[in-house]
């Protein structure tokens, strides 16, 4: 077990597979500023973890996988912190994750709306089990989805599903919502770890930096941090070549001299 800086982030590395789990099953694991910031820290420390190839997020309990942000959290913000501080502290911690080198694996313990889909939205592969419901209902509160919910979602989604859940309030099921692509494969209802723990096993039959590249690319294509992969992949190319091992030769000579 590794420290996320708050109990209720848990993170686990367990050989080749780190797993993150919300751990505030009384709320339905709805996320306070203090989670938002430990969800954060989790992610850069499986990134940076080497021996780590594939992540999994889950939650504890039957009823939800996230829903999202505390209420009472963020409607003690005035207008401007809101903004400032809670929505752009979420999209710290979604990018994080959805920008892991590793593939990440949404166990979808339970329901996933608002602020649960969006980060549910951050994976590379979700797995709902059958009784889940699908939803965006911030707009019936007076909020919009502000964790990337117009942003990411649309882009990885298609925009027809995500109007019709912003502005009209529907719920999917988790039969919908394998048809529309929100979710990847459905299972019963208590085994969505166990599938993603054997999809991540599989994960290791196939190459780590093939796949670590592979995924920076598409996240590339859907317009997401493409100065990164591309700078990361050509840094990657330049270490290997020829003229660094001269150019490092000739700058360590230099000094001794």
């Amino acid at each position: 077990m590794s420290d996320s800086g708050d109990p209720r982030i848990k993170l686990n590395f367990e050989g080749p597979i780190a797993t993150i789990t919300l751990a505030r099953p009384e709320k339905l694991n709805a996320l306070d500023f203090e989670m938002i910031l430990a969800l954060e820290r989790a992610a850069h420390l499986v990134d940076a973890n080497k021996a780590t190839r594939v992540a999994i997020i889950t939650g504890e309990g039957e009823k939800s996988f996230c829903a999202g942000g505390d209420i009472a959290a963020w409607s003690a913000h005035n207008p401007e912190d809101f903004g400032l501080h809670w929505v752009r502290a979420g999209h710290r911690a979604f990018d994080a994750l959805s920008r892991l080198r590793q593939p990440l694996i949404a166990a979808l313990n339970g329901h996933i709306l608002g602020g649960g889909f969006e980060l549910a939205t951050c994976a590379d592969f979700r797995i709902g089990e059958d009784h889940i419901k699908i939803g965006l209902p911030e707009t019936g509160l007076g909020i919009i989805p502000g964790w990337s919910g117009t942003q990411r979602s649309v882009k990885r989604f298609g925009s027809q599903v995500i109007r019709r859940m912003s502005l009209f309030g529907e719920i999917l099921t988790a039969e919908q919502g394998l048809h529309e692509g929100l979710i990847d494969r459905i299972t019963p209802k208590g085994t969505s770890l166990y599938a993603a723990q054997e999809l991540a096993q599989s994960l290791m039959a196939r190459s780590g930096f093939a796949t670590s590249a592979a995924k920076m690319l598409i996240n590339a294509a859907d317009g997401e941090d493409a100065e990164r992969a591309m700078e990361t992949l050509a840094g990657v190319s330049a270490a290997h070549s020829d003229e660094l091992k001269n150019g490092l030769t000739n700058f360590r000579a230099k000094k001794k001299t």
